[in-house]
């Protein structure tokens, strides 16, 4: 496994391994600056490959922030040895997360976020949004760099297979063939709205975890997104009614 290097946009960069194993790509994203920041960690077993890529862009030991949507060990498995490459870094993530979980698995104490808070890296902001079970865990929170409008979506919009770095055509339709497979979303009466909401932030740049870097209308994209979870969320409350 190698770890490539993407600036997909002006000091955000994507470090991205392909894991064959799993038929996925994972994608981890700094935001450099004055306090750079890491959204997700990585598998313990991707660490060596993605923190020799991290240290092409950067000295690991200037690491301020290590994020990450939700506890999985794709999304914060590797959160330790990155704490112990970065001798200030501090985790943040949700307080709920926070409360019930990263206290006790993160080596020194996170910093709890509500929803809004931001983590200033120099000149680019990176907000922090609660969307619980969004798309699954109630811990589950994305982040929205607000100068470039990049949001990074998390396991929103995975998709099984090696894609390309970055893309303006449909990540819809393989999202939907991977729920199908796997059905890691979590089917609520929030889904919808969520997503929604994730819209109105009009981001110009979707970042996702395990596909390729979008950037076509992504309003739209992510509209098209909340309206397919609203017909399955449908069909199977139908379902459910006639059980």
């Amino acid at each position: 496994m190698s770890t490539t290097i993407t600036e997909i946009a002006p000091d955000i960069y994507r470090l991205s391994t392909f894991v064959p194993e799993a038929n996925l790509a994972m994608n981890q994203f700094l935001v450099d600056g004055e306090e750079p920041l890491l959204f997700h960690s990585g598998q313990r077993a991707l660490f060596t490959s993605v923190s020799d890529a991290l240290s092409q862009l950067i000295d690991i030991s200037r690491l301020k922030w290590i994020t990450f949507g939700h506890v999985e060990a794709d999304e914060c498995g590797a959160m330790n040895s990155w704490l112990a490459a970065a001798p200030d870094a501090q985790v943040a993530h949700g307080a709920m997360g926070c409360f019930v979980q990263v206290n006790d698995l993160a080596d020194r104490p996170p910093i709890p976020l509500q929803d809004g808070d931001v983590l200033e890296t120099g000149i680019r902001r990176v907000r922090h949004i609660d969307t619980p079970h969004v798309p699954h865990g109630w811990d589950a929170g994305l982040m929205f760099e607000e100068t470039t409008s990049t949001l990074f979506c998390g396991d929103l919009f995975t998709a099984f297979g090696n894609h390309p770095t970055t893309t303006e055509h449909d990540i819809i339709g393989p999202a939907l063939e991977a729920e199908d497979l796997g059905h890691a979303t979590a089917l609520t009466p929030d889904l919808e709205p969520t997503i929604r909401a994730l819209a109105d932030l009009e981001p110009r740049i979707l970042a996702t975890m395990h596909t390729s870097t979008f950037y076509g209308d992504c309003v739209d994209t992510l509209h098209e997104l909340a309206n397919a979870y609203a017909e399955r969320f449908a069909a199977e409350s139908e379902r459910w009614k006639s059980d």
